[in-house]
C-alpha cells in the first residue's frame, strides 16, 4: 500500500485540528518512524515552487497549511468586496455558532451533519468568527465565537439581542397512532 497517499489524505480530513506522528503511526498501524520519513518526503514534494499548501509542524500537530506567499490572493478571495453575501450555509453555522459559543468545529459539524471547516474559514477571513480558546478536552479543539462585526453587521447591540429560540426542551408530542391500525376499509 503506497501510505504517502494515505497521509497525505489523513492530513486533509483532520484540516485546522492537525493530527499527530503517533495517531498516524496508529491509525495505518505503522512505526513513528516511518510516519516521519512519509512526512518528511511529502513535505519536500511540497516545497516546490508550483505547489500552493504545505505541511507545517504547529502546536504538536501537522497539518496542511497555504503558503504565505501567496497570502494576498488567498485574502481578496474571501474578502475582495464589501457587498458580499453569505450562502445559506454560512448563516446556518453562523447561527449555531452565535447561539452556541464558544463551540467546537466538532460540535459544530455535529448539529449540520457535514464539514464546516471551509465556511468557519470564510467566517473568519470576514471577521465574523473568532477563535476565542481551546476547549478542555482530548485534542483540545478550538473553540469559535462571534464578533462584534457580526453584531454591526446584522446591526444587534449585543448578543442578547438575537431572535429568540422557541422552548426545544419540551419533547413535542403527537398524537400516538396506532401504527397496525388503518383507515383503509376494504370493499
Amino acid at each position: 500500500m503506497e501510505y504517502k497517499s494515505v497521509v497525505e489524505g489523513i492530513l486533509f480530513i483532520v484540516g485546522d485540528e492537525g493530527t499527530t506522528i503517533k495517531e498516524i503511526s496508529e491509525t495505518l498501524n505503522i512505526t513513528e518512524s516511518e510516519v516521519k520519513k512519509i512526512l518528511t518526503e511529502l513535505r519536500k514534494d511540497y516545497e516546490k515552487p508550483d505547489r500552493g499548501i504545505r505541511i507545517s509542524f504547529l502546536g504538536n500537530t501537522f497539518k496542511l497549511t497555504t503558503k504565505s506567499e501567496h497570502k494576498e490572493f488567498y485574502e481578496k478571495l474571501v474578502t475582495d468586496s464589501h457587498e458580499f453575501s453569505l450562502s445559506n450555509a454560512a448563516l446556518e453555522t453562523l447561527a449555531i455558532i452565535a447561539y452556541n459559543e464558544p463551540i467546537t468545529r466538532i460540535k459544530i459539524d455535529q448539529i449540520r451533519g457535514v464539514s464546516s471547516i471551509q465556511i468557519i474559514r470564510k467566517l473568519m477571513a470576514i471577521g465574523f468568527v473568532k477563535e476565542c480558546g481551546k476547549e478542555n478536552s482530548i485534542g483540545k479543539p478550538n473553540l469559535y465565537k462571534t464578533t462584534s462585526e457580526f453584531l454591526d453587521y446584522f446591526g444587534l447591540a449585543t448578543k442578547e439581542d438575537l431572535p429568540k429560540l422557541p422552548n426545544l426542551e419540551k419533547p413535542i408530542i403527537e398524537e400516538e397512532k396506532d401504527l397496525y391500525h388503518s383507515n383503509y376499509i376494504e370493499k
